[in-house]
Formats: structure tokens, C-alpha cells, sequence
């Protein structure tokens, strides 16, 4: 199995709605340099500036992004060339992640190559610890920028922190 450690910056809590703007993409293994990155322009007229602020661009700069049929397309294809078998969903919070990449390759592509389940880094996190207030992001080594493939990587290095010195029982 291959996992995929995926951060999305969005302009509002929900897709359809709300547009998911960029999201970044790092395949899971020793190196951390296989890595995807995708800009999209809004699909509604609605958005939260104080979440499109997040993500460092301004409405006017997304405009000019490309359409999200091309990107979710081309997320794909690179999943498809990162992965001999199943790939793997993960994230610091799939709740929100899961739901924008879900929704945007079912509705832009008619499906989604990680299937219908994703894993969540956090609660990965709790149950090694055993408790359920510990949070992994001191593991990181990757500063959390919202710049989207530093956050994945990041989240990516504290996944493989988590195998190497905490016995996370995984295979990459």
C-alpha cells in the first residue's frame, strides 16, 4: 500500500459551496520527494476571506488558477504513477481534507482512486499514545507554512517519526 499524506487550503468550510483553492499531495517513503501540487480556480461565487486568507492567495489570484477538471485529472494520473497498489488517503485532519478531495475527484473525474475511506494522522497519533489530548505536531520537521506541500510533508515526517522511533507498525 502506498500512503498519500494530502493537505488542502479551501475558501470556506465545505466543497460545492466553497472552492477548494490548492492543495498539496507527498508520497509516504524515506525520501519525501515525490510530491504534487494543484492551484484551482473557484467553482462559486461564494467565499469567507478570512479562510481564502489561509491560504496566501487573494480572490483575484485564483481566478487565474486552472480549472479543477485539469488538476484533479492530473492528481490522478500522479497517484496512479506514485502507486503499484492501493493508495492510501491520510492527513492531519481528513475530516476537512477528505471531504474537499472526495467530493472534488468524484464530481471533476466520476471517481476517486483512494476509494471511499481515509486515515487521520491525529488519531493515529492518540492511539499510540494512548490519550486522547496529544497531538503529533511536535514531530514535524517541516514548518506548517499553509503553503500545502510543506504541510504534507510535514505531517509526512512526523508519520514516519511515528514508525522509526514510537514502533508504528506500518508499511510503506
Amino acid at each position: 500500500m502506498a500512503y498519500i499524506m494530502v493537505d488542502i487550503e479551501s475558501d470556506g468550510p465545505i466543497p460545492g459551496d466553497y472552492s477548494m483553492i490548492s492543495f498539496g499531495a507527498v508520497l509516504v517513503n524515506e525520501t519525501l520527494d515525490q510530491t504534487f501540487y494543484g492551484r484551482m480556480k473557484p467553482i462559486s461565487d461564494k467565499y469567507i476571506a478570512e479562510a481564502l486568507a489561509v491560504s496566501g492567495h487573494s480572490r483575484e489570484e485564483t481566478l487565474s488558477f486552472d480549472e479543477p477538471e485539469k488538476v484533479m485529472n492530473e492528481f490522478a494520473a500522479w497517484i496512479k504513477a506514485q502507486c503499484k497498489d492501493r493508495p492510501i488517503f491520510i492527513s492531519d485532519n481528513n475530516g476537512f481534507d477528505w471531504m474537499f478531495i472526495c467530493w472534488y475527484f468524484h464530481h471533476f473525474t466520476g471517481s476517486n482512486p483512494f476509494g471511499f475511506s481515509s486515515q487521520n494522522l491525529g488519531s493515529l497519533y492518540k492511539g499510540i499514545e494512548k490519550d486522547t489530548f496529544k497531538t503529533f505536531k511536535h514531530l514535524r520537521k517541516t514548518k506548517h507554512t499553509h503553503y500545502p506541500v510543506d504541510d504534507a510533508k510535514g505531517n509526512a515526517e512526523a508519520l514516519l517519526t511515528m514508525k522509526k522511533e514510537l514502533g508504528l507498525k506500518i508499511k510503506f
